[in-house]
């Protein structure tokens, strides 16, 4: 029997030779009752809460390690891919430190109780990925089940991966200084083999955002879009897209109970529309209500798998605890919206784009219309700010710039990304805006941060069209078109120097931000494309 399934699933030609049992493609039922066997220990385990979703630690490492991510460097593709040397996240490694990795991998898989799980990435058959799963780790096979699409039973007799992922979570490279790795972690890709490795870390959004970044490397090459951002649909047919870094509301502001979810966080855009690449949705629960956020709440039941909550004696779920981590979160099957795209997560060809930053300074404006050229600076930049660590006494605010909204995911230089979101925005005559949802009247430990009907009520006003029906005025220094007022929302925040009471030092932070845009732009000076839209951003 075990000689069949490793000739059938081709299981030698990526190095496992045997195993103890191994179990595909399981239902959510058998995956349930796997997870949480009472034998289990650790990271390992499973617990059942009280809203029904299994909860699952996933030990030292609570979110992704981009600092350890490595491409090996081929001939086929290395022209092609933003190295680290160009500011980018993507190291390279040879082909013999690929295969001291690979050994690593298969070594701990070999002779274990294995989960093979398949899958693919994005709803267009002509350009989607058949990915492989292989894992020892029951909770995350159910990961993998809820976050990649589910084939059919017909499409899964027929299934031949084009991409395999080998997450040997519970091993690591000891000798990493010896192969030239920044530390025992490694999430290793090879675009000749078509194959993931991830060693050192259990953190589940690993696989995922391991995929997409094949996504970003495959499709651009296509001039297909693919954009770290979520997008949802209106009952007229219009769709919308929103960019934004964590914390910035991307994921609660496309799930809107007046519009159908296309997807959450990862799209492509093609010469049909927006498409999905996702089955599911992956959600930060830190400070959760069913009151503020009802449609994610209620997603969370059975066949959810929670990350790093905390959970009492009685099962039942500390949303506000950042005991473990902030970054606590929840992976379900996109059905469980309701209010979603049906059959097939896809929409029309995007009419509004949407950027959302997180402003700690309390200097730019809750909305701002952009122009193309705006746009695509904007894109390139991918600005929010974060509050620093109260643990060594900073309140100062710290700007993050990740280009695209995305860029630990980007494989190919972030102009590529930005040409093509250009081009379908002429093509198809897109609106962009930026909203704002962090601070107003002050900057972090002064002002307060912007409310959440307000902001809700400008996309709103965005999505109808009703955004600037009672004009625009110039927002200085960036540049931005800014509403005279928006429907529901009381006009004195939308220029957000009405709202300090000390304007010099209104003015002082603008400038200070601006500065932080035209420092962080000057990475892309030595490219002719990106060095044009230096006009379009800030002129301090």
């Amino acid at each position: 029997m075990s000689a069949t399934l490793l000739n059938e699933l081709k299981l030698e030609q990526i190095g496992i030779t045997e195993f103890q049992s191994l179990q595909r493609n399981l239902s959510y039922e058998e995956l349930y009752k796997l997870e949480t066997d009472p034998s289990l220990t650790g990271s390992e385990k499973g617990l059942q809460t009280n809203l029904g979703a299994i909860s699952a630690d996933t030990g030292k490492f609570t979110g992704r390690s981009p600092k350890d991510k490595y491409i090996v460097k081929q001939s086929g593709s290395e022209q092609n891919v933003w190295w680290a040397d160009q500011g980018s996240d993507n190291k390279a490694i040879d082909q013999n430190t690929w295969e001291h990795l690979k050994s690593l991998s298969t070594q701990q898989l070999n002779g274990k109780k294995l989960f093979i799980m398949d899958g693919f990435c994005g709803t267009n058959k002509e350009t989607r990925l058949s990915v492989r799963l292989v894992t020892e780790i029951a909770w995350q096979a159910h990961f993998f089940k809820n976050m990649f699409i589910r084939p059919t039973q017909e499409e899964l007799e027929n299934f031949k991966p084009d991409w395999t992922i080998l997450n040997a979570c519970r091993t690591s490279c000891k000798d990493f200084e010896k192969w030239g790795l920044r530390s025992e972690v490694f999430i290793a890709f090879n675009i000749d083999e078509k194959m993931t490795l991830i060693g050192g870390t259990w953190y589940a959004g690993e696989m995922k955002k391991g995929i997409f970044s094949i996504m970003n490397y495959f499709l651009p090459l296509k001039n297909i879009g693919a954009f770290h951002c979520s997008s949802n649909m209106g009952d007229n047919g219009e769709t919308a897209l929103f960019f934004g870094l964590s914390g910035t509301g991307k994921t609660t502001l496309s799930a809107d109970p007046k519009r159908k979810l296309i997807g959450d966080d990862e799209h492509g855009w093609d010469n049909e529309g927006v498409f999905n690449f996702e089955g599911g949705c992956y959600a930060k629960t830190i400070n959760l209500s069913a009151e503020k956020e009802p449609d994610i709440f209620r997603a969370i039941k059975r066949d959810a798998l929670l990350e790093n909550v905390v959970i009492d004696g009685e099962k039942n779920i500390d949303f506000d605890s950042d005991a473990k981590t902030e970054n606590t979160r929840v992976s379900y099957p996109i059905y469980h919206i309701d209010n979603i795209v049906k059959p097939v997560s896809k929409g029309s060809h995007a009419n509004k784009i949407i950027f959302l930053t997180c402003d700690a300074y309390g200097v730019l404006p809750p909305v701002s219309k952009l122009n193309k050229e705006q746009a695509m600076y904007q894109y390139l930049s991918g600005y929010t700010a974060k509050v620093a660590g109260t643990e060594l006494g900073i309140t100062e605010p710290t700007a993050t710039f990740s280009a695209c909204f995305g860029g630990p995911f980007l494989l190919l230089h972030p102009i590529k990304y930005a040409e093509i979101l250009g081009k379908k925005m002429k093509e198809h005559n897109s609106e962009a805006y930026l909203v704002n949802t962090g601070w107003s009247g002050g900057s972090y430990g002064v002002g307060k941060r912007m409310s959440l009907p307000a902001t809700r009520a400008i996309i709103d006003a965005i999505l109808n069209g009703s955004l600037g029906e009672e004009g625009f005025e110039n927002f200085p220094v960036f540049n931005f078109q800014i509403p005279k007022g928006v429907r529901n929302v009381e006009s004195t925040i939308l220029n957000p120097k009405n709202t300090w009471t000390n304007k010099d030092e209104y003015e002082a932070s603008l400038q200070k931000l601006a500065h932080k845009f035209t420092h962080n732009f000057k990475k892309y000076a030595n490219n002719p494309e990106t060095q044009k839209l230096s006009q379009a951003g800030p002129q301090a």
